[in-house]
């Protein structure tokens, strides 16, 4: 039986893992998952039908149920598109805190894991290489300093078109980063094998141009 093949980019909010892992994937012609935006999509799918941050039972059943399709720079709900509804920072911040609970995390496991087809799959979050998919054959934690991550997620929701504060950016992305590391499931980690890439100082293409060449490194998958 012929596996597909799995490059796991982790790492922090905002480090540019999500850009990142879109534009290897389309150099390598693999399926891309962006698994920030399930928790992003339960998180709004919860605030929509009044499902409190604490009622786990529910956000888990919510989870299990998601009705969810990706397309390019594209994400449905429901058959609604909510692209930009989820890049909200209020849905960011809530994603943060139902990520948390390990029913809801269960619940997406094998929704994700779903994403693994043929020829190869690019998958970014921040358990990617440690719990969805421990087999990866490369797994790239990227990170970047809280500065320039803030600078970078106020240029993209300017460039969006939604106003946005430095200060309040810079309290947020410590305050989730904190939240992300310390909580008990899967918490914000590199897996012992991975790679790790600093973007503070390096551009998109200076840090795709990376994690290529180590994939190259790695010569032709061959199956077992």
């Amino acid at each position: 039986m012929t596996i597909a093949e799995v490059v796991t980019i982790d790492g922090p909010t905002a480090s540019g893992k999500g850009t990142v892992a879109h534009k290897v994937a389309d150099a390598l012609g693999f399926h891309l998952l962006d698994s920030g935006a399930l928790y992003r999509l339960v998180a709004l799918a919860s605030e929509r039908a009044g499902v409190d941050e604490g009622d786990v039972p529910a956000l888990a059943n919510l989870a299990s149920r998601l009705d969810v399709k990706f397309g390019p720079d594209r994400v449905w709900l429901s058959g609604e598109e909510v692209s930009l509804a989820i890049r909200a920072e209020a849905i960011g911040n809530r994603a943060s805190a139902l990520a948390v609970h390990q029913p809801v995390r269960d619940a997406l496991t094998a929704l994700q894991r779903g994403f693994r087809k043929l020829p190869g799959l690019v998958a970014d979050g921040r358990d990617m290489g440690t719990v969805i998919f421990p087999d990866a054959r490369l797994k790239v934690f990227l990170t970047a300093s809280v500065e320039a991550r803030a600078r970078r997620r106020y240029k993209q929701l300017i460039d969006k078109g939604i106003s946005a504060s430095i200060e309040n950016l810079l309290r947020d992305l410590e305050a989730r980063d904190a939240r992300d590391r310390s909580r008990a499931a899967a918490p914000l980690r590199p897996a012992e094998d991975a790679r790790l890439l600093d973007t503070s100082d390096m551009t998109v293409d200076q840090a795709v141009a990376q994690v290529l060449a180590w994939h190259a490194e790695l010569g032709p998958l061959t199956q077992g």
